[in-house]
């Protein structure tokens, strides 16, 4: 098998635990916090496969990165709803 191919099944294997792992450890229903954790899981998994697939270039990830990085920030450290 070629690398490239290691290489998506490696990703397509993290993802996959990873929604395993969120779907087995979060409580019942979904908040604000569930939702955006999914989104977060789904959209790095899905872009990294592409990314290697050869389907966005390195630019385009390296704001992919920084999108998430940006919306996990903004996710945790949010105004208060009383100020």
């Amino acid at each position: 098998m070629a690398m490239q191919n290691w290489l998506l099944l490696g990703v397509f294997g993290l993802g996959a635990i990873s929604l395993v792992g969120f779907f087995k450890t979060k409580k019942s229903g979904f908040g604000k916090y569930t939702t955006s954790a999914l989104l977060l899981i789904l959209v790095l998994t899905i872009s990294s496969a592409l990314y290697i697939g050869g389907g966005l270039q390195a630019d385009v990830m390296a704001n992919v990165f920084f999108a998430l990085v940006g919306f996990a920030g903004g996710l945790f450290t949010g105004k208060d709803a009383s100020a």
